[in-house]
């Protein structure tokens, strides 16, 4: 099965080799009929600690790294 890649702006860096991305879906309401924005937070593993509040980043899914994180940053700036 192909891993999901999803496509996001960093909102937090601080923990220690971990990024917070949060990426916004858009999604028609059911009843109204409104485009509305949806996001969530995704926790991502970064190695080398590159990312800054703000970066736009492709996170791909990856085994559990800890409780949180089952997503890795591929690319910075996508």
């Amino acid at each position: 099965m192909p891993k999901r890649i999803l496509q996001g702006v960093v909102v937090s860096n601080a923990g220690e080799k971990t990024a917070v991305v949060r990426v916004e879906r858009r999604m028609k309401h059911p009843v109204m009929g409104k485009v509305m924005r949806r996001s969530k937070r995704y926790h991502a593993h970064d190695e080398a600690n590159a990312c800054a509040v703000g970066d736009q980043v492709r996170i791909v899914e990856c085994p559990p790294i800890s409780k949180l994180k089952r997503w890795r940053i591929v690319e910075e700036n996508a």
